[in-house]
């Protein structure tokens, strides 16, 4: 069966470091084109590749099936009304809207024109999160569980996540990736209480945010800034049979950068050791060092693949990226009010 061609709109960080390596080895993927309006970058960086100076353009293409969405939040939502119209499959990086009305009109405009939507949320395939799935069973019980993604960058930068507007700010760009991980872990929250803010000097937008979900007995605590010299672990769980404690980052997106590619020797590999810690006799037990899980990016683009050739499961249903955005919205309602909400009545 041949591959399916995909054009993948936008080749800023996100399409040029993220998307196209991972498109590129993907089975079952081509990438076809690009939209862009710097020819000359993609072709240093992909030699003969299709360059396409808007979508529209990439969309008149009859062999492109699929349109991969890389660009700033605040179009992501107009571009896969305008991919759906053309009658192609859409993947969205995240957060795939600016609100959960947008996102509720894309997912009905797939329904009816029966294409496919699916979310890039890929950090339910880093390192850490699929440690702590593995370890899962060991922890029993949980009561807390704290998601930190922390960065030291003091100095406010001139570019669009960071300036005040329409989907900037670390709540919708690194907030999207610690809320769905714990929707995927955990299931829909009782309630949420959330401080979102800026710290920095001449911050435009938010940079910080400290958010408690609220699951009966457990808290998981999903925590961002960008003033943090010495990040805390990225993964803490504290259950009724143990502990897992991990720092640092999944590598990945490092190795991309580095101009890695997915299939390496060595591909995802984390060399921070996680802790485990039993619980015996109702004290802390010997402490265990654990192996990270390999990440693996690939595997959304390569399940994709699945999905249209095979009918297999959307690895990040549109369902799955609205109830992210609902939770999102949640926030900010939490943080301006200076109140918990009850999630448990917007699902």
């Amino acid at each position: 069966m041949a591959d399916i061609k995909v054009a993948l709109a936008g080749y800023g960080y996100a399409g040029k470091t993220i998307h196209a390596p991972l498109i590129h080895a993907a089975k079952g993927l081509d990438l076809a084109t690009v939209v862009s309006s710097r020819p000359a970058d993609v072709q240093a960086d992909l030699p003969g590749m299709a360059v396409a100076p808007d979508l529209a353009t990439a969309l008149a293409d009859p062999g492109i099936e699929l349109v991969v969405i890389a660009t700033p939040n605040d179009v992501h939502a107009a571009m896969a009304h305008e991919a759906l119209d053309a009658g192609k499959h859409v993947v969205i990086d995240k957060p795939f809207a600016l609100s959960v009305a947008e996102g509720d009109s894309v997912l009905a405009h797939a329904e009816r024109v029966g294409k496919t939507v699916s979310v890039f949320h890929c950090r339910r395939w880093d390192s850490n999160y699929l440690t702590l799935q593995a370890l899962r069973p060991r922890l029993g019980d949980l009561y807390q569980v704290v998601l930190r993604y922390d960065r030291l960058r003091p100095v406010v930068r001139n570019r669009w996540r960071e300036r005040a507007g329409p989907g900037s700010g670390i709540w919708f760009d690194l907030g999207s990736h610690l809320v769905d991980q714990s929707l995927s872990l955990f299931g829909w929250p009782e309630w949420i209480w959330a401080d979102i803010g800026g710290q920095r000097p001449g911050a435009q937008t938010d940079d910080y945010f400290h958010a408690i979900l609220g699951y009966g007995p457990l808290r998981v605590i999903l925590h961002s800034s960008m003033m943090t010299t010495i990040p805390g672990p990225a993964f803490e769980a504290q259950g009724a049979h143990g502990a897992f404690v991990k720092f640092g980052m999944d590598t990945q997106e490092d190795m991309l950068k580095a101009g890695r590619t997915p299939g390496d020797d060595g591909w995802g590999a984390d060399p921070v050791l996680g802790l485990f810690t039993p619980v015996v006799n109702e004290a802390a037990g010997p402490t265990e060092e654990v192996v990270a899980i390999p990440g693996n990016y690939l595997a959304y683009y390569e399940a994709i693949a699945r999905t249209l050739r095979e009918n297999a499961p959307n690895p990040v249903t549109g369902l799955d990226a609205l109830r992210v955005m609902k939770l999102l919205e949640l926030g900010f309602v939490s943080s301006r009010e200076g109140r918990k909400i009850a999630a448990s009545e917007h699902l």
